[in-house]
Protein backbone atom coordinates (compact mmCIF):
# COMPACT_ATOMS: atom_id res chain seq x y z
CA UNK A 1 0.00 0.00 0.00
CA UNK A 2 2.75 2.67 1.02
CA UNK A 3 4.35 1.90 -2.57
CA UNK A 4 0.91 2.37 -4.20
CA UNK A 5 0.32 5.48 -2.19
CA UNK A 6 3.60 7.19 -2.65
CA UNK A 7 5.36 5.60 -5.34
CA UNK A 8 3.03 5.21 -7.92
CA UNK A 9 -0.15 7.70 -7.03
CA UNK A 10 1.88 10.48 -7.64
CA UNK A 11 2.87 9.73 -10.69
CA UNK A 12 -0.67 9.26 -12.18
CA UNK A 13 -1.38 12.74 -10.64
CA UNK A 14 1.36 14.33 -12.37
CA UNK A 15 0.32 12.29 -16.09
CA UNK A 16 -3.10 14.03 -15.52
CA UNK A 17 -2.56 16.93 -14.86
CA UNK A 18 0.03 17.66 -17.31
CA UNK A 19 -1.61 15.79 -19.77
CA UNK A 20 -4.63 17.26 -18.52
CA UNK A 21 -3.56 20.62 -19.28
CA UNK A 22 -2.29 19.64 -22.81
CA UNK A 23 -5.61 18.29 -23.71
CA UNK A 24 -7.59 21.16 -22.58
CA UNK A 25 -5.41 23.84 -23.91
CA UNK A 26 -5.69 22.07 -27.32
CA UNK A 27 -9.01 21.28 -27.50
CA UNK A 28 -11.07 23.83 -25.04
CA UNK A 29 -9.88 26.93 -25.53
CA UNK A 30 -12.96 29.03 -25.38
CA UNK A 31 -13.11 26.91 -21.86
CA UNK A 32 -10.20 28.12 -20.35
CA UNK A 33 -11.09 30.98 -18.35
CA UNK A 34 -13.03 31.79 -15.03
CA UNK A 35 -16.11 32.14 -15.55
CA UNK A 36 -16.47 35.41 -14.18
CA UNK A 37 -19.40 36.08 -12.35
CA UNK A 38 -18.27 40.01 -11.21
CA UNK A 39 -21.37 41.09 -13.38
CA UNK A 40 -24.36 38.98 -11.38
CA UNK A 41 -22.64 40.19 -7.59
CA UNK A 42 -19.28 42.10 -6.55
CA UNK A 43 -19.60 43.57 -3.29
CA UNK A 44 -18.22 40.17 -1.57
CA UNK A 45 -16.78 38.92 -4.36
CA UNK A 46 -14.58 42.42 -3.67
CA UNK A 47 -14.07 41.00 -0.05
CA UNK A 48 -13.20 36.93 -0.67
CA UNK A 49 -11.71 36.89 -4.17
CA UNK A 50 -8.65 39.12 -2.92
CA UNK A 51 -8.68 37.29 0.47
CA UNK A 52 -8.06 33.82 -1.14
CA UNK A 53 -6.07 34.70 -3.64
CA UNK A 54 -3.48 36.60 -1.16
CA UNK A 55 -3.48 33.64 1.09
CA UNK A 56 -3.48 31.22 -1.93
CA UNK A 57 -0.08 32.53 -2.92
CA UNK A 58 1.33 32.67 0.63
CA UNK A 59 0.73 28.69 0.92
CA UNK A 60 2.36 28.25 -2.55
CA UNK A 61 5.86 29.88 -1.87
CA UNK A 62 5.07 28.51 2.03
CA UNK A 63 4.82 24.69 0.53
CA UNK A 64 8.08 25.59 -2.23
CA UNK A 65 10.24 26.80 0.33
CA UNK A 66 9.35 23.28 2.67
CA UNK A 67 9.44 20.80 0.37
CA UNK A 68 11.99 21.90 -2.25
CA UNK A 69 14.88 23.66 0.01
CA UNK A 70 16.48 21.11 2.06
CA UNK A 71 16.89 21.54 5.92
CA UNK A 72 20.78 21.68 5.07
CA UNK A 73 20.81 24.35 3.02
CA UNK A 74 18.78 26.84 5.16
CA UNK A 75 20.97 25.96 7.72
CA UNK A 76 23.88 26.93 5.86
CA UNK A 77 22.50 30.52 5.73
CA UNK A 78 22.61 30.76 9.71
CA UNK A 79 18.99 30.06 10.15
CA UNK A 80 18.15 27.73 12.93
CA UNK A 81 15.43 25.25 13.05
CA UNK A 82 13.72 26.51 15.77
CA UNK A 83 13.49 30.34 13.89
CA UNK A 84 12.84 28.69 10.46
CA UNK A 85 9.49 26.78 11.99
CA UNK A 86 8.63 29.20 13.94
CA UNK A 87 8.50 31.83 10.59
CA UNK A 88 6.71 28.57 9.08
CA UNK A 89 4.38 28.10 11.54
CA UNK A 90 3.49 32.02 11.86
CA UNK A 91 3.05 33.01 7.86
CA UNK A 92 1.38 29.48 7.57
CA UNK A 93 -1.15 29.98 10.43
CA UNK A 94 -1.86 33.80 8.31
CA UNK A 95 -2.17 32.18 5.27
CA UNK A 96 -4.17 29.44 6.01
CA UNK A 97 -6.72 31.82 7.97
CA UNK A 98 -6.87 34.22 5.14
CA UNK A 99 -7.18 31.04 2.31
CA UNK A 100 -9.87 29.41 4.65
CA UNK A 101 -12.15 33.13 4.99
CA UNK A 102 -11.56 33.88 2.01
CA UNK A 103 -13.12 30.66 0.38
CA UNK A 104 -15.87 30.69 2.80
CA UNK A 105 -16.82 33.91 1.34
CA UNK A 106 -16.69 33.06 -2.29
CA UNK A 107 -18.51 29.77 -1.55
CA UNK A 108 -21.72 31.31 0.21
CA UNK A 109 -21.82 34.24 -2.46
CA UNK A 110 -21.56 31.44 -4.95
CA UNK A 111 -24.40 29.30 -2.29
CA UNK A 112 -26.56 32.39 -1.99
CA UNK A 113 -26.73 34.58 -5.08
CA UNK A 114 -29.22 32.75 -7.28
CA UNK A 115 -27.33 33.53 -11.05
CA UNK A 116 -24.20 32.79 -9.85
CA UNK A 117 -24.99 29.77 -8.15
CA UNK A 118 -27.15 28.36 -11.35
CA UNK A 119 -23.75 28.80 -13.15
CA UNK A 120 -22.15 26.59 -10.96
CA UNK A 121 -21.30 23.21 -12.36
CA UNK A 122 -20.72 19.74 -10.81
CA UNK A 123 -16.79 20.42 -11.39
CA UNK A 124 -17.05 23.50 -9.26
CA UNK A 125 -18.29 21.73 -6.80
CA UNK A 126 -15.83 19.25 -6.35
CA UNK A 127 -12.81 22.06 -6.56
CA UNK A 128 -14.40 23.41 -3.76
CA UNK A 129 -14.75 20.64 -1.67
CA UNK A 130 -11.23 19.27 -2.29
CA UNK A 131 -9.82 22.76 -1.93
CA UNK A 132 -11.42 23.46 1.33
CA UNK A 133 -10.25 19.65 2.36
CA UNK A 134 -7.16 20.73 1.58
CA UNK A 135 -7.16 23.90 3.32
CA UNK A 136 -8.78 22.54 6.31
CA UNK A 137 -6.17 19.67 6.30
CA UNK A 138 -3.30 22.16 6.02
CA UNK A 139 -4.07 23.98 8.91
CA UNK A 140 -4.76 21.04 10.75
CA UNK A 141 -1.32 19.81 9.96
CA UNK A 142 0.40 23.51 11.28
CA UNK A 143 -2.28 23.61 14.20
CA UNK A 144 -0.51 20.38 15.49
CA UNK A 145 2.87 21.30 15.21
CA UNK A 146 1.92 24.59 17.26
CA UNK A 147 0.20 22.30 20.00
CA UNK A 148 3.38 19.80 20.03
CA UNK A 149 5.66 22.58 20.60
CA UNK A 150 9.44 20.98 20.79
CA UNK A 151 8.05 17.72 19.85
CA UNK A 152 6.70 18.44 16.62
CA UNK A 153 7.30 16.09 14.05
CA UNK A 154 9.85 18.29 11.16
CA UNK A 155 8.44 17.06 7.77
CA UNK A 156 11.43 18.35 6.18
CA UNK A 157 13.19 15.20 7.44
CA UNK A 158 10.49 12.89 5.81
CA UNK A 159 7.82 14.77 3.84
CA UNK A 160 10.18 16.75 2.13
CA UNK A 161 12.76 14.43 1.22
CA UNK A 162 9.87 12.15 -0.59
CA UNK A 163 8.40 14.81 -2.41
CA UNK A 164 11.61 15.86 -3.79
CA UNK A 165 12.61 12.45 -4.19
CA UNK A 166 9.60 12.13 -6.25
CA UNK A 167 11.06 14.62 -8.83
CA UNK A 168 13.85 13.24 -9.22
CA UNK A 169 12.22 9.59 -10.33
CA UNK A 170 13.63 7.92 -7.57
CA UNK A 171 10.86 8.02 -4.88
CA UNK A 172 11.51 7.38 -1.05
CA UNK A 173 8.51 5.72 -0.27
CA UNK A 174 9.69 4.52 3.35
CA UNK A 175 10.39 8.59 4.36
CA UNK A 176 6.86 9.23 3.31
CA UNK A 177 5.25 6.37 4.99
CA UNK A 178 7.00 7.26 8.30
CA UNK A 179 5.04 10.73 8.59
CA UNK A 180 1.90 11.25 10.98
CA UNK A 181 -1.68 10.50 9.32
CA UNK A 182 -2.30 14.22 8.83
CA UNK A 183 0.24 14.62 6.68
CA UNK A 184 -0.49 11.33 4.60
CA UNK A 185 -3.87 12.72 4.42
CA UNK A 186 -2.91 16.32 3.49
CA UNK A 187 -0.88 14.67 0.59
CA UNK A 188 -3.65 12.45 -0.84
CA UNK A 189 -6.02 15.61 -0.84
CA UNK A 190 -3.46 18.04 -2.54
CA UNK A 191 -2.73 14.86 -5.09
CA UNK A 192 -6.46 14.51 -5.93
CA UNK A 193 -6.67 18.30 -6.54
CA UNK A 194 -3.91 18.70 -9.03
CA UNK A 195 -5.16 15.78 -10.77
CA UNK A 196 -8.57 16.96 -11.25
CA UNK A 197 -6.90 20.70 -11.58
CA UNK A 198 -6.88 20.82 -15.66
CA UNK A 199 -10.56 19.88 -15.78
CA UNK A 200 -11.83 22.91 -13.66
CA UNK A 201 -11.80 26.50 -13.56
CA UNK A 202 -8.32 26.52 -11.67
CA UNK A 203 -6.54 25.64 -14.86
CA UNK A 204 -6.65 29.39 -15.47
CA UNK A 205 -4.29 29.95 -12.64
CA UNK A 206 -1.62 28.43 -15.39
CA UNK A 207 -2.23 31.51 -17.70
CA UNK A 208 -2.22 34.21 -15.16
CA UNK A 209 -2.30 37.76 -16.75
CA UNK A 210 1.25 38.63 -15.75
CA UNK A 211 1.70 40.86 -18.82
CA UNK A 212 -1.04 43.53 -17.51
CA UNK A 213 1.98 44.45 -15.26
CA UNK A 214 4.44 45.57 -17.76
CA UNK A 215 2.43 46.95 -20.63
CA UNK A 216 2.44 50.19 -22.22
CA UNK A 217 -0.26 52.70 -20.58
CA UNK A 218 -3.06 53.44 -22.57
CA UNK A 219 -4.08 56.51 -24.15
CA UNK A 220 -7.39 57.38 -23.81
CA UNK A 221 -8.93 60.81 -25.40
CA UNK A 222 -12.09 62.42 -25.26
CA UNK A 223 -15.42 62.41 -28.23
CA UNK A 224 -14.52 66.43 -28.25
CA UNK A 225 -10.87 67.24 -28.75
CA UNK A 226 -11.13 67.27 -32.40
CA UNK A 227 -13.42 70.49 -31.90
CA UNK A 228 -10.82 71.48 -29.55
CA UNK A 229 -7.90 71.94 -31.79
CA UNK A 230 -6.35 68.91 -30.70
CA UNK A 231 -6.63 67.22 -33.74
CA UNK A 232 -8.48 66.84 -36.56
CA UNK A 233 -11.19 64.74 -36.49
CA UNK A 234 -10.14 61.97 -39.53
CA UNK A 235 -12.68 58.69 -41.15
CA UNK A 236 -12.43 55.64 -39.86
CA UNK A 237 -11.29 53.99 -42.39
CA UNK A 238 -8.26 56.07 -42.97
CA UNK A 239 -5.07 54.45 -42.04
CA UNK A 240 -3.52 55.69 -38.69
CA UNK A 241 -0.65 58.52 -40.03
CA UNK A 242 -2.49 59.65 -43.08
CA UNK A 243 -2.41 63.04 -43.64
CA UNK A 244 -5.03 65.01 -44.72
CA UNK A 245 -3.12 66.33 -48.07
CA UNK A 246 -2.60 62.39 -49.05
CA UNK A 247 -6.51 61.71 -48.20
CA UNK A 248 -7.18 64.59 -50.43
CA UNK A 249 -5.34 62.52 -53.13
Amino acid sequence: MDVLLWGVLPYLCIVSLVGGTIWRYRYDKFGWTTRSSQLYESRLLRIGSPLFHFGILLVFFGHVGGLLIPESWTEALGISEGVYHFNALFFGIIAGVCTLVGIAILIYRRRTTGPVFMATTRNDKLMYVLLVAAIVLGLWTTLVSVGAGSEAHNYRETVSPWFRSVLYLHPDVDSMAAAPIQFHIHALVGMLLFAVWPFTRLVHAFTAPLNYLFRPYIVYRSRDEGATGARAARPGWSPVGTSDRDRSR
